[in-house]
């Protein structure tokens, strides 16, 4: 597809979802009026009469008018959520980067070629069953818990893995807590005995596939120089084909030399992956790849293009797995209101091949994400420190955003080490979501009440 030709979305999407209110943001789409509340993250269908009234008080920028029509209409409340940082959070999932060594060169890598800087290391048995015990000794009745693999590329260090996934197997069943497996793997090491495991455990996979075979080796190539893909998904043909207990994804790093979106979604799809999602590469080490404001709008055009495809196909009643506008449509759905981005430095952690504990897994080796160590636990002064001053009240422009509890601030690795490049594309997409949310609630009302059942199963 040359991507030239999609329609002119993005300038118009970054238009309409800059912020003109911290309490409100007004949507329309073909003739349908919506209003989205930021405290609760609650979204209404309102009268074209009603939405020119609220857009004349958000254009002369009256928050006092604006309270009193929000008050009339009875959708004043008091906040969801406060400046008070959580307290006494326990360790429920954990990543651990256990093979800080890779055999691929992606430029862009933020563990810079999986050694995160230093020499290359391999995480020992013991280490390993020291983060399972760690995870497992602050489970709550009832809670359940993940224990994720990372690296580097974690199946250089396939016998710890897999000793790892079995000892924290018995554990879990023994103190009946209900356990899930995650890994991300660049696929290139994939064998019989890993597919195994990963279906005996149910494991969430994640591939990462930077495109269709020419644009994706020319991202992650061996370090060689030659290509990768067609060893990778000759690995994985054979756990695609079996995924029942498991279930495998492909996860998309977008800069600005892969922005062919819509062709590498329909590519992964036929290929029988359970989900794709993109990622934009905001902060690498190697700048060149780093997405600038004009890629970003490359590639919301793109985002948009799928996610029509997605409606279209979703209407006719077929299953078009993408991962960005799925989740997006859950957590409207759920009213998802959050002061963080994710659980990083709260009940999440990555575990280095050493012990140390981080922030999360992008944090390996950063004094700026230190959180502890499995000898002596989390570091409760510094993760007290890190979610009073990561909360989304503190950071800027956050604050005064009509996005910041769905988006909750963008990543903290990202934002720290870069700032925050990327929110006209991230309000403009989460704005098009809210669009499809109310076309796709009018059309098929079902998706939804399925959605939320599944999500049930899931929790």
């Amino acid at each position: 597809m040359n991507v030239s030709a999609l329609p002119d979305n993005a300038p118009r999407l970054f238009r309409d979802s800059r912020p003109r209110s911290r309490d409100a943001h007004l949507l329309e789409s073909g003739g349908v009026h919506q209003l989205f509340l930021p405290q609760g993250s609650r979204l209404f269908e309102i009268d074209s009469a009603t939405a020119a009234q609220l857009g004349a008080d958000l254009r002369a920028a009256d928050h006092s008018a604006l309270q009193q029509r929000l008050a009339g209409l009875e959708l004043g409340c008091a906040p969801y959520v406060n400046d008070t940082p959580p307290q006494g959070l326990r360790v429920r999932a954990l990543s651990l980067a256990i093979a800080q060594s890779c055999n691929l060169g992606c430029s862009y890598c933020y563990a810079r070629g999986g050694e995160f800087g230093g020499a290359a290391k391999a995480m020992s048995q013991q280490i390993a069953h020291r983060s399972v015990d760690l995870l497992l000794s602050q489970v709550a009745p009832g809670e359940r818990v993940n224990l994720a693999f990372l690296g580097g590329e974690p199946l250089a260090n396939r016998e710890v893995l897999h000793d790892a996934t079995r000892y924290a197997a018995a554990q879990a069943e023994r103190m009946r807590v209900p356990l899930t497996f995650s890994i991300t793997t660049n696929g290139t090491l994939v064998s019989a005995s890993d597919i195994d495991l990963f279906e005996r455990h149910r494991f969430a996979v994640t591939v990462s596939l930077d495109g269709t075979e020419a644009t994706h080796d020319r991202l992650r190539p061996f370090k060689r120089g030659s290509g990768s893909y067609a060893r990778i998904m000759a690995n994985i043909a054979p756990m695609l084909a079996r995924q029942n207990g498991m279930q495998v994804s492909a996860r998309v790093t977008v800069t600005p030399r892969n922005l062919d979106l819509r062709a590498t979604l329909d590519s992964f799809v036929a290929r029988g992956f359970h989900s794709v999602g993109f990622s934009p590469m905001l902060s690498a080490p190697d700048h060149a790849d780093e997405m600038q404001h004009g890629d970003l709008g490359v590639m919301l055009e793109q985002m948009v293009d799928c996610g029509e495809a997605f409606v279209r196909q979703s209407l006719a009643g077929c299953r078009y797995p993408f991962a960005n506008l799925l989740n997006a449509l859950r957590e409207i759905h759920k009213g998802t209101h959050r002061p963080y981005p994710c659980g990083a430095g709260g009940g999440y952690f990555g575990v280095s091949a050493d012990g140390e504990l981080s922030a999360c897994h992008r944090f390996v080796g950063d004094d700026s994400g230190r959180m502890g160590d499995l000898a002596s636990g989390v570091d409760l002064d510094r993760q007290s420190l890190w979610l009073a001053g990561r909360h989304v009240h503190k950071q800027e422009p956050c604050s005064s955003c009509w996005a910041r509890y769905l988006c909750g601030g963008s990543c903290h690795h990202e934002a720290m080490h870069r700032g925050r490049p990327a929110c006209d594309f991230i309000r403009g997409w989460l704005h098009y979501c809210l669009t499809v949310y109310g076309r796709m609630s009018r059309a098929r009302p079902e998706m939804f009440e399925q959605t939320s059942r599944a999500a049930h199963q899931e929790a």
